[in-house]
């Protein structure tokens, strides 16, 4: 079976790209492929709340500087059952690291070790959403999250998900998992390969540098351990019916954890298994990535 990725690079002033998505039916599951998919710039707009005022991009970095992207291809894929299907989107290779996440927001919670190659660990679910925000604003881009105020540990007032945006914003659940696969339908993207030769895991020292093991088919790095990673979603049972760009259920106290972490056994690294978290909760065990989406 050929699996190919291609890397998505962007120029700081966001100019039209195409990037060009192949794969095969993986599992016996249909892949919709998408061709056309273009990663442009649109300024941002209405009346939604910022987390601050918008830095913009002065054109002083490119975009393929800050964050190397991988793009993922649109597809369906059967998980217990039930067929999902996801559009094409961009997402980090990397999860974020310490380096971007201080550019972005000024500084940083305390880390295992402070290093800018490292992935930014010890932030809530909020904390990831504000950096997303003010990545996008950086970028000149719509922001997903909309909010009136924001409170102590950085808690947001009458948060709303605007999925429609072109934004960067937290993968969905479903999103991140076919990230995560790489096209595989196995219990690990490597198949039975040695694991730790893709994986950080099983360890009690802190996180490990960004891209230190192999990637995975779509070029993305460190999908299983080194940092567990927040995603968008309310966690809760999955619809039982064929579901296009499934963001969750709509409300719930806990939010999606997904891959992890660097001191987790291998088991709880697989690309199907969920944790629950209270978007409070921080840990040093406990990091994000990003997509660039077009909406939805």
């Amino acid at each position: 079976m050929n699996r190919i990725a291609y890397k998505l690079t962007i120029s700081g002033a966001l100019s039209a790209l195409l990037f060009f998505l192949a794969a095969c039916s993986t599992g016996g599951e249909p892949v919709e492929l998408d061709t056309n998919v273009e990663f442009g710039h649109r300024s941002s707009g209405g009346d939604v709340v910022k987390s601050s005022s918008s830095q913009g991009n002065s054109g002083g970095d490119s975009l393929d500087s800050l964050v190397e992207w991988s793009a993922v291809p649109s597809m369906v894929f059967a998980r217990s059952g039930v067929s999902f299907s996801v559009n094409a989107f961009g997402i980090s290779a990397t999860e974020v690291t310490q380096g971007l996440y201080v550019k972005m927001m000024g500084d940083m919670p305390s880390q295992n070790y402070a290093r800018d190659d490292y992935p930014i660990e010890n932030v809530n679910w909020y904390q990831a959403v504000l950096f997303c925000n003010e990545y996008s604003k950086y970028l000149g881009l719509d922001t997903a999250y909309v909010y009136t105020s924001v409170g102590e540990k950085s808690f947001l007032a009458d948060l709303s998900i605007d999925y429609g945006a072109e934004s960067i914003r937290l993968p969905t659940e479903m999103e991140w998992e076919v990230a995560a696969r790489g096209g595989t339908t196995s219990t690990y993207y490597w198949g039975n390969d040695v694991a730790s030769k893709y994986a950080y895991y099983g360890q009690n020292k802190g996180p490990a540098e960004v891209a230190d093991r192999i990637d995975n088919a779509y070029s993305l790095y460190d999908m299983a351990g080194n940092v567990a990673e927040w995603v968008n979603d309310w966690y809760g049972a999955f619809p039982t019916k064929e579901s296009k760009n499934y963001t969750g259920v709509s409300q719930g106290s806990s939010r999606v954890v997904r891959g992890g972490g660097w001191n987790d056994p291998i088991k709880d690294c697989a690309p199907d298994v969920r944790e629950k978290k209270d978007p409070l909760y921080a840990s040093h065990a406990l990091g994000f990535r990003v997509v660039y989406s077009k909406g939805f």
